[in-house]
């Protein structure tokens, strides 16, 4: 009986082309595709036949770009990759793993080849900024389907992925606020490139301007040591801290023990770490595990032919101690 690898054997080409050549999908020159089907022809090899063979596995793979941003990077990463992993296996989608450092300085049509050569059809993006050019021209040339995470980009091919930045952040320096007194606000903000910075500081701005707070914002860039800096530069000046990461805003606490005066911190994200800064401190929870898992699924979406949109997963307010994350 002939197999979908005599398939691709006379034809020249890799069983997952012969797969998208029967299947429809873009991405394939018309010779390859011309290739494909004379050869489906001649072995009496019919699409139906090809479908049954590639039931427990999707054509095409799906790349998940990493980018390396904060020291926190192995607990977030690993709940990203953690969820966008366990869902592929139920979209029966194979993926491989790509950190940013590998591809940052090669051209776009350099890396378009280099996923083509890989079979990759679709690309999930976890960390980009403003600054990414090289992506940005990749998600406008629209060759592959896009799924960027906290990212705000959204065309036919191309969805994204987060919760809303600018009211999380909002409603968990007012929480904090309203528990304690003052007008008198440090914003320690992350990095001037990044995506969530922009609008996790327009939150800021307009709790400020709604509760006439005196807001005073530096860059922390997500590092613990450069917020504890700026807390020992500026904190004893504020009446309330805020940080637009759990990192940072243990750095803050750090420094402010060491300053031996107490002002309210409060945080971003929901990491284990935070548990141990010594303190009780409100922050952002996100569930980085399902934000991916939900990215996933819309990468699945977009392959079997869906249109961009944007996706907006909750966040809980929660306030982490030490013994929320002890078992």
């Amino acid at each position: 009986m002939t197999s979908i690898k005599d398939v691709a054997r006379r034809a020249g080409v890799a069983v997952s082309t012969v797969s998208k050549v029967v299947n429809g999908y873009p991405n394939v020159s018309e010779e390859t595709r011309e290739k494909v089907n004379g050869a489906v022809r001649e072995l009496n090899f019919t699409p139906n036949t090809i479908a049954s063979a590639l039931s427990s596995k999707r054509a095409g793979r799906v790349a998940l770009l990493i980018n390396q941003s904060t020291q926190a990077v192995d607990e977030v990463a690993m709940q990203y990759l953690s969820g966008a992993i366990n869902r592929a296996q139920e979209e029966k989608l194979d993926v491989i793993t790509v950190f940013f450092s590998m591809i940052r300085d090669r051209g776009v049509d350099d890396i378009v080849r280099y996923f083509q050569a890989q079979s990759i059809e679709g690309l999930l993006i976890y960390g980009m900024g403003r600054d990414d050019d090289v992506l940005h021209a990749m998600i406008d040339g629209q060759q592959f389907k896009v799924v960027a995470v906290d990212a705000p980009f959204v065309n036919e091919n191309t969805s994204c992925v987060g919760i809303d930045h600018a009211q999380a952040q909002y409603d968990v320096a007012k929480k904090t606020l309203r528990e304690n007194r003052g007008k008198a606000v440090l914003y320690i903000a992350g990095k001037k490139d990044g995506y969530v910075t922009r609008e996790r500081l327009a939150g800021m701005w307009r709790l400020a301007q709604e509760e006439g707070l005196s807001l005073t914002v530096h860059r922390g860039d997500f590092s613990e040591k450069k917020a504890r800096e700026l807390t020992f530069a500026h904190g004893a000046g504020a009446d309330m801290i805020s940080c637009a990461s759990d990192l940072m805003a243990i750095g803050a606490m750090r420094a402010l023990q060491e300053m031996d005066i107490f002002r309210p911190v409060c945080g971003f994200d929901g990491i284990t770490l935070m548990g141990y800064a010594g303190k009780q401190m409100n922050t952002v929870k996100q569930d980085f595990r399902r934000v991916s898992a939900v990215a996933m699924e819309e990468m699945a979406r977009l392959l079997e032919g869906g249109t961009g949109r944007r996706l907006t997963p909750g966040y809980e307010l929660v306030r982490m101690q030490y013994l929320d994350i002890i078992s």
